[in-house]
């Protein structure tokens, strides 16, 4: 079979195209991505697959007379994208977000071809509202709370394809905090200015007998690091400090707690590997989509959500403290976190594809 991927240009996006990638070339089919100019650069992302560039349109950031052109941009990409599409003859579509993927997945949808879409966060992207009338099938992670379409049966929960160093490290031991207490902080690929500014703040707010036993491992950005270093250093605290950690998912194994953002990616690791965490939803996330994504760890007793209006010092120092103090309640978050887990998302989602074929 030739399996076409549409995938956008961020981490959240590939990582799942990524996963979905390898396990359709490990059953012996043909993958083509299909994205925009950026995917020059994805021969790394996806090795073995094949790469097509098509024109795509994104509407944020954009100058009035970008905006009034990004329309015609989209038009060129539907029409490259019907015209290649008719060329490969694929046995199924997959969309995986983003406005990359827009133009593609309307001409697969056109073309009468199998077509699905992944929404790995609780709720559908606006990519994603796009097409969700439009195709066969919507893959799910989370519970979808807003934004459904007209036919939910439609809605087939498959999970977020995660890489295999995540799911290598699936239900990792976790042991209560005893002599060392493990922090780890990342707010992205960036880190998060915000984390670099409250987190040492409410560390030095910490008992003395509580903080003397952390070891912090923190993502900041390449600016805040010395800043934060100095911080951490007046109070004697072991850190250890970067603007990108390669091994994040062992990083996130060897941790007791986690400080982090709530991206789809971010709690779909946390869940698959097991471990609690203080999620701060990204307040100016489209469609705030970052905060059910927290909530649905919440929801199952795997860690709290603090809004960044409410992550002061103040607050997290006091959440720290009551988290530390015990040591029974994480082992039974980290447990809780993993009732979230589907490690077989990869292989639910390529079963899918496949079954797609069957149904033209």
């Amino acid at each position: 079979m030739t399996i076409v991927l549409a995938a956008g240009g961020t981490g959240g996006h590939l990582f799942p195209a990524e996963a979905l990638s390898g396990e359709l070339r490990a059953r012996g089919h043909r993958v083509v991505v299909m994205t925009d100019k950026r995917g020059t650069g994805y021969g790394d992302v996806f090795p073995g697959a094949e790469i097509a560039i098509v024109p795509s349109a994104a509407f944020s950031d954009r100058s009035v007379l970008g905006l009034m052109f990004a329309p015609f941009e989209i038009l060129a990409g539907i029409a490259v994208s019907f015209a290649k599409l008719k060329k490969l003859k694929p046995s199924a579509v997959v969309g995986f977000g983003g406005y990359p993927s827009v133009p593609v997945m309307l001409a697969a949808c056109f073309a009468g071809l199998p077509t699905a879409i992944l929404s790995p966060d609780a709720l559908l992207g606006r990519a994603n509202r796009l097409l969700m009338n439009y195709v066969k099938v919507i893959a799910a992670n989370f519970k979808l709370v807003r934004f459904l379409p007209r036919h939910p049966e439609k809605i087939v929960y498959t999970g977020n394809p995660l890489r295999p160093e995540v799911i290598a490290l699936h239900n990792a031991p976790y042991e209560a905090p005893a002599n060392a207490i493990r922090l780890l902080v990342f707010g992205g690929s960036q880190g998060a200015r915000v984390f670099s500014e409250r987190v040492p703040d409410a560390i030095a707010r910490l008992p003395e007998a509580m903080r003397s036993r952390l070891e912090i491992v923190q993502q900041c950005r390449p600016e805040d690091i010395e800043g934060v270093r100095r911080v951490y250093e007046r109070m004697a605290v072991k850190a250890e400090l970067a603007p990108f950690f390669k091994d994040m998912p062992a990083q996130i194994a060897k941790s007791h707690l986690v400080i982090a953002r709530s991206g789809a990616g971010t709690v779909s690791e946390l869940a698959c590997i097991g471990r609690p965490a203080i999620l701060v939803p990204l307040p100016h996330a489209l469609d705030d989509n970052q905060t059910p994504n927290a909530q649905a760890l919440v929801d199952v007793g795997a860690g709290w959500r603090l809004p960044q209006n409410e992550f002061t010092p103040e607050k997290l120092s006091q959440t720290l403290t009551d988290a530390f103090a015990d040591p029974a309640g994480l082992v039974a978050m980290a447990a809780a976190a993993l009732t979230l887990a589907k490690p077989g998302a990869t292989k639910a989602l390529a079963d899918l594809v496949e079954q797609l074929e069957g149904a033209r």
